[in-house]
């Protein structure tokens, strides 16, 4: 777009109404994302400082003469809508006060191998990982499962869930850099032998406190689910076993393993049946522990791959922490929300409406920003900086729909919302890919698309058709051709029935593009809070439209409980009506009807949202659907269900649990009606309603948090 173009939409965003931040959103930019030095002093004067601080540290990967020019258009697409991730917003030009950290979010680790060596020095890259203020993502499923005999020890081995607690450890121990505890995911393979022990595991008290958990789903255990079939728990045999007649082995596709297994010429592992199983029971136990625990997520793992850009040079099988990446070995996730709440005009009236044009905008600029980030990435180890700079991945997204949806006056779960949904996620993907192709041609390709791969049997077996064009195994491709004319995300352009979508993916395929991933949908727990002023997360609706968040503090002994607004209703007060306020304890509420929480969107309309979106989302989405605490579990256990019939690649669910756990987002009303049993020293206990303020160990704890600190553990670990 040319520059008179960029200019003219500026005014437009300018004459709308700004929403002053509220205290709970100008309080977390100040204690994560402003500047200070080491004496804890203000180097960001004020949020416009902490906007040019950024904007100059990726204009400065531009050309000298043009430096100036991206400055100021970086930092007006800031103003605008533009919001980076956590660790760019941390990070990026603050090299002079904290130069060992990293732009990255998070990391997928490499693959852990079924040795005590290996294991250990996947500890010790993912410590540097943390150090640097990355999260980490981890499969451990292809550790040999507990009570295996290790030849080399003459013993037998403890499991994949013990040595997931010395990561556990470390994580706590790490404090990662920019003021935030590390975070981890851990996946796990359906089929793996100690899989029950996995689900199962958060039921123990401050155990695997510092990991996500989700389970790599298969599409054969979904239909041996649907047709009440066994399920066989299995692992990679060795030669002894394959040759004893008395252990039952059974042949396996397993690419992910990469020790010393039995292959066959196929191509197939050797795998020895530890254990048969109903695949029903085992999916209701899954369920169970997701209504109680909210943890195992679900992880369509066939789909992730059959739809990754990246098909044929990938074999995926873990995401970052949350699930928004899935991502090769030592693969990085680059990570940045568009603020839609920016774009509305005349909102709460009949005229409101969506500004398209300035969306396109900012997104169009914003793809240049995150590109640039790649230069200035800060990653600790080698192999996550190749991985990174050969395929210049990253994951542009968008936060505030539901603010959105509810400021346009339309209910989220409708029609009306999905049809908007859809088409927010395309012009994000159009956009992206046209900048793309435009960043190629200006600085150079992401090198992978120049890369010959030659075709083998497993890349032919993938997509057939190849066949058709005459390509044959042992012919070598240009990865660009296999990436756009082959991807199944990429060939969506073509299905538009748009001409200039086809003609963009024909330039893709004939002149390859600056990165091969352009979009994710990320959770932007404290950037939506913060910096979007409390606009509801990614794609979800608002949680609520008056609660509480329970934050970390530093030198506070429990989580601290604060006070926070939707941005919608802020917006409402602020330009409709002044006192108006959401229904509580029965009360009528002032607002109108479209004015909904999480809990009052239906799971089926959570899963639709989500589909309406990963149609034109290369990537994946963090995605939670939250259900009220007495919602019915014969309900709930569907959702995943459905979930895969769509052709999600993922889900995870949420619901309230005062027995197991606090939230980091909770209703008054939960806590008002959930009472705690304290046990004091001289034996006595006292009952304490979950809303109430208590004073222990010299401190004013909310009753709630403190409950939850002292049985997790990490009461005073802050």
């Amino acid at each position: 777009m040319t520059s008179q173009h960029q200019a003219s939409l500026a005014p437009a965003q300018e004459s709308e109404q700004e929403i002053a931040l509220q205290p709970a959103s100008q309080d977390i930019w100040d204690t994560k994302y402003r500047l200070k030095d080491k004496d804890g002093e203000a180097v960001d004067a004020d949020l416009a400082a902490t906007w040019e601080r950024v904007a100059r540290a990726l204009s400065a990967v531009e050309d000298e003469d043009k430096q100036a020019h991206w400055f100021e258009r970086f930092t007006w697409t800031l103003a605008h809508g533009a919001i980076p991730a956590g660790r760019i917003m941390s990070n990026a030009g603050a090299e002079a006060y904290k130069p060992a950290t990293s732009t990255i979010n998070c990391t997928v680790s490499g693959t852990v191998p079924d040795s005590m060596d290996g294991i250990l020095s996947m500890v010790k890259e993912a410590g540097l990982t943390l150090k640097a203020g990355c999260g980490i993502g981890y499969e451990f499923s292809t550790l040999r499962p507990k009570g295996a005999y290790v030849t080399g020890a003459g013993a037998y081995t403890s499991g994949p869930l013990s040595f997931m607690d010395i990561y556990d450890k470390m994580c706590f121990t790490v404090s990662s850099a920019g003021g935030r505890r590390g975070a981890q995911m851990g996946t796990f393979d359906i089929s793996h032998p100690d899989v029950i022990e996995f689900i199962k595991v958060k039921r123990e008290d401050g155990r695997l406190r510092q990991f996500n958990l989700s389970c790599l789903i298969t599409q054969d255990f979904m239909e041996a689910v649907k047709n009440d079939l066994d399920w066989q728990l299995i692992f990679p045999s060795n030669q002894s076993e394959v040759n004893d007649p008395k252990t039952t082995i059974v042949w396996r596709q397993m690419a992910h393993f990469t020790s010393d297994v039995v292959r066959n010429d196929r191509d197939e592992v050797a795998c020895k049946v530890y254990r048969t199983i109903k695949a029903k029971r085992l999916w209701d136990i899954i369920m169970t522990s997701t209504y109680d625990y909210a943890e195992p997520g679900f992880i369509l793992i066939d789909e992730v791959n059959e739809k990754n850009n990246n098909w044929f040079c990938e074999d995926v099988r873990a995401t970052n922490p949350c699930g928004e990446q899935p991502l090769p070995p030592y693969g990085a996730c680059l990570l940045g929300s568009v603020n839609l709440t920016k774009f509305v005009r005349h909102p709460f009236t009949d005229q409101a409406e969506f500004d398209w044009d300035t969306y396109r905008e900012v997104v169009a600029v914003f793809t240049r920003m995150l590109d640039n980030v790649v230069e200035i990435n800060g990653l600790p180890l080698d192999k996550q900086r190749d991985e990174l700079e050969n395929k210049r991945r990253h994951g542009m997204g968008f936060l505030g729909l539901g603010s959105t949806l509810t400021m346009m006056g339309c209910q989220y779960g409708s029609s009306e919302s999905l049809k908007f949904t859809e088409k927010v996620s395309y012009e994000l993907a159009r956009t992206g890919f046209e900048v793309g192709l435009q960043l190629g041609e200006e600085k150079g390709v992401a090198p992978i698309m120049n890369q010959d791969v030659v075709i083998t049997a497993k890349i032919m077996a993938k997509r057939p058709e190849i066949a058709d064009d005459g390509i044959q195994v042992g012919d070598k491709v240009k990865a660009r051709i296999l990436w756009a004319k082959y991807s199944k995300y990429m060939q969506k352009f073509s299905s538009t029935g748009n001409k200039k979508d086809q003609d963009l993916l024909d330039a893709l395929i004939e002149k390859g593009c600056r990165f091969t991933h352009h979009s994710s949908i990320a959770p932007t727990g404290t950037i939506s809070l913060s910096l979007a002023n409390n606009a509801s997360n990614g794609i979800e609706p608002s949680f609520a439209h008056h609660y509480a968040r329970n934050v970390i503090r530093e030198g506070k002994k429990s989580k601290e409980k604060i006070d926070v607004f939707s941005f919608e209703l802020l917006a409402y007060r602020e330009l409709i009506h002044a006192d108006a306020m959401p229904s509580l304890n029965g009360e009528k509420s002032e607002l109108p009807s479209y004015f909904i929480a999480a809990d009052e969107v239906t799971p089926k309309q959570h899963v639709d949202i989500q589909a309406a979106a990963q149609k034109w989302i290369d990537s994946s989405i963090s995605k939670t659907a939250n259900v009220p605490t007495d919602f019915p579990y014969a309900d709930f256990k569907d959702i995943y269900m459905y979930a895969y019939d769509q052709g999600l690649k993922g889900c995870t669910t949420f619901r309230f649990n005062p027995v197991v756990f606090q939230g980091v987002l909770v209703k008054e009303e939960d806590l008002a009606k959930t009472t705690y049993k304290f046990t004091l020293e001289d034996g006595s206990s006292i009952e304490v309603k979950g809303n109430e303020t208590i004073e222990y160990d010299g401190e004013m704890h909310a009753a709630a948090n403190l409950f939850d600190a002292l049985k997790e553990g990490y009461y005073g670990k802050f």
